[in-house]
């Protein structure tokens, strides 16, 4: 069993940045890749970002891509996302998550695991 841990959200003024945190730790072997998901309050899940388990490969949504990245430290089971000019849009909880699959994964259910979120509010 993978376990994910999120940090680093918080509320920061449009067009500011913050840079989200990812720890993956327990059995991570099986891990193919790693996502981003984000749910405004009142709407459904959305997919942010992927990553293969490497690094190598990224993915964004249309909604994120160009201001938010998505990258892995190698030397530890960290990934990150960094976010820069933010909108009001991008509140909403963030959330971590792997699969065992091949490829960068954006639905939902094609997750196994997942982190316990992380509040990022954008004030206009």
């Amino acid at each position: 069993q993978a376990q994910l841990v999120e940090s680093g959200g918080g509320l920061v003024q449009a067009g500011g940045s913050l840079r989200l945190s990812c720890a993956a730790s327990g059995r991570t072997n099986g891990i193919q890749g790693m996502g981003w998901f984000r749910r405004a309050p009142g709407k459904e899940h959305e997919f942010a970002a992927a990553i293969s388990w490497s690094g190598d490969s990224t993915y964004y949504a249309d909604s994120v891509k160009g201001r938010f990245t998505f990258s892995r430290d190698n030397a530890k089971n960290m990934f990150y996302l960094q976010m820069n000019s933010l909108k009001p849009e991008d509140t909403a909880v963030y959330y971590c998550a792997a699969h065992g699959r091949s490829g960068l994964r954006t639905r939902l259910y094609e997750y196994a695991y997942w982190g316990q979120g992380t509040q990022v509010t954008v004030s206009s």
